[in-house]
This record gives C-alpha cells, structure tokens and sequence, in this order.
C-alpha cells in the first residue's frame, strides 16, 4: 500500500509540474519582431508560407536554396511584405556553401536568433528502382545540411546563452513508409539528432523542436523525384498529398510549426492521419508494420523499361495527377513558388 501510495505522490507531482510547465510556456511566448530567422528551403512550398508568417510578426527573414532564380523570385515576393528579407542561394549539403551563406545572414542582419531546417527531397518508387546515390542525396539533404547549420550557428546561441531551432522532419521519421525508403531513413536520421539536440542544448538556453508533418498541400509533389512506373507512382502520391483528409493546408501547417517555436515546444506533429500513425506506431509496431505492407501490396511495382529512370513529378504527369482530385495542390503550387 506504501508502494502504492508512493507512486500516487509522485504521479500528481509529476503531472503538477507538466501542467504549471504548459502554463507558464503559455504565458511566455518567444517574439519574432526584430529577431533575424534563417530558413533554409525557404524560397517554395512550406518553407516560403513560414518565410511569409514571420515577415508578418516583423521578423528578419532570410531565406536560402540552391537555385538563384527561384530564391530571388520568393525574396521579391516576401518584400512585399516587409523589406527585412534577404536570399542567398547555397547547396547547403556543401559544408563550405553552408558555412558561406551563415556568414552572409550574420554580415547583413547581425546573430541568428532562429534556425529553421526545413529544406529537403523526396524521392518515390520502390526499393528496388532506389541507388545508393539516392540515399546519399537523401542523407545530404536531410542529415547532413542540417548537422552543417546547426554547428554553424550553435556557438553564438551558447556564448548568448539563447536560440531556437526548427527540425523539419516528417511523421516518414517516426514510421517508415513504403515506397520512400531513403526519404524515410534520412528523417529517421535528423529525428534522432534533433530529439538528442534538444536534451543536450536545452542547459545552454537553446531550445530545439522537431516538426513530424504528415502530408502537406504545398504544391511541391510536382518537385519530386519519381521512379518505377512513373506515373502509377505519381498518382497516389499527388492524390494522397491534395485529398483534404489525407493532407494538410501548408498556411495552418506554417502557423502550427512556427508556433511551435513559439513555445518551445519539444515536439510537432502535423495532420490527423500523422498523429494517428505516430500513435498506434508508437503503441502497436506489429500493427502498423502489418498494414503498412497491405498498403505496399496495393502500390505498383518497378515495371521493366527505364524504371532507374528519374524523373520529376511534372514529367510524370497522367490523366489522374491532372483531374480534378489534385486541384488543391495546383493552387498551392502557384502560390508557393513551386512552379
């Protein structure tokens, strides 16, 4: 009975202290007016609609990606907004362009307040079309880019004893999906250096949050890389990423992670269907593994002729990917840069 009792006491204390914790947070927002937020990724899709919110709440946007055209295009865009923008085009998975363009952020706007990890790839088809060039441009991307930045801009958050990262992960980091196998372990990657961040920097005032979206309508599906049966393969994956109840609005996904920030939130994790995966995953791994592979069973196969090939989603494209059920990702992608 003491036993019992004991941990009754130490429950309640527990779930006093989680609950003040949340209060407190909530009374304590951080503020962007005037703080100098890189975004890397950040001249389309979701990367450009958090670029936009934070422009609005009078932050310092920079942005960078590896194409100048298009990060010039978005930083006209969000000058629109505020003239507090700055684009700097860099291949961030290059150690020395990541270093050079963190350099460029500081002579022009001063220490970086935010860091928000957002720039990625995705490449579809079955495992068997998959090279081992991609998983190491996956890795590039989504590990390695990310390792580069946040090592760029740690000792300055240290020596100020303040900062804050963002991780743009995917619910692919917590449970891996077919048909997106080096998509999936290199999230699965900055998930675990994210998380095990956050443990570590929290002593030195840097809080980390890592961000797990599920499917987003950012318009981006037209930017990925396809192989196998490129078309079937397109197919579901523009569907699934334009269905209201597959997918999520990228502006509610911007302001939910970027409030996330805000609070110092440990994790995000975006969608209904991502939570809900991430929930019976994290409960019931044999299940989801069973359904998941009833789920691959249903998806195509490599094909034969040219299933290596890779190709872009636009180059994909059939009668499906263009009706009437992807229209929400069309729009967004003339909204966000994508085109």
């Amino acid at each position: 009975m003491k036993i019992s009792n004991k941990f009754l006491l130490a429950a309640s204390v527990g779930l006093g202290a989680f609950f003040t914790a949340r209060f407190i947070r909530k009374r304590n927002p951080y503020n962007f007016e005037g703080k100098v937020v890189l975004i890397t990724g950040g001249s389309r899709g979701l990367g450009l609609a958090m670029a936009r919110k934070l422009a609005e709440e009078g932050a310092k946007v920079a942005i960078c990606a590896r194409d100048q055209d298009e990060v010039f295009r978005a930083q006209a865009q969000l000058e629109n907004i505020s003239p507090e923008i700055f684009g700097v085009p860099a291949d961030i998975t290059d150690r020395t362009q990541a270093n050079r363009m963190i350099k460029a952020v500081r002579e022009r706007f001063g220490d970086i307040d935010v860091l928000i990890n957002n720039a990625g790839i995705i490449q579809i088809g079955p495992y068997n079309t998959m090279t081992i060039e991609d998983y190491e441009d996956a890795m590039a991307t989504h590990f390695w880019a990310p390792l580069y930045t946040i090592l760029a801009v740690v000792p300055k958050m240290r020596d100020l004893r303040t900062g804050r990262i963002v991780n743009i992960s995917s619910i692919g980091g917590k449970v891996s999906v077919p048909h997106l196998l080096p998509y999936s372990a290199s999230k699965f990657a900055l998930t675990g250096l994210s998380e095990g961040l956050r443990a570590e920097l929290k002593k030195e005032g840097i809080v980390v949050t890592t961000v797990s979206p599920g499917l987003l309508r950012t318009g981006s599906s037209r930017n990925i890389d396809v192989k196998g049966q490129h078309e079937e393969e397109y197919n579901w994956f523009s569907v699934s990423g334009s269905l209201p109840f597959t997918s999520m609005n990228v502006e509610s996904a911007a302001e939910k992670i970027i409030d996330g920030c805000r609070y110092g939130d440990a994790e995000v994790i975006l969608s209904i269907p991502a939570k809900v995966a991430a929930a019976v995953h994290g409960v019931f791994p044999g299940l989801t593994s069973v359904l998941l592979s009833g789920i691959n069973k249903m998806l195509p196969d490599s094909g034969q002729q040219g299933a290596l090939e890779k190709r872009k989603g636009y180059e994909s494209e059939s009668a499906i990917s263009q009706s009437f059920l992807t229209d929400p990702n069309k729009r967004a992608a003339e909204d966000n840069n994508e085109i």
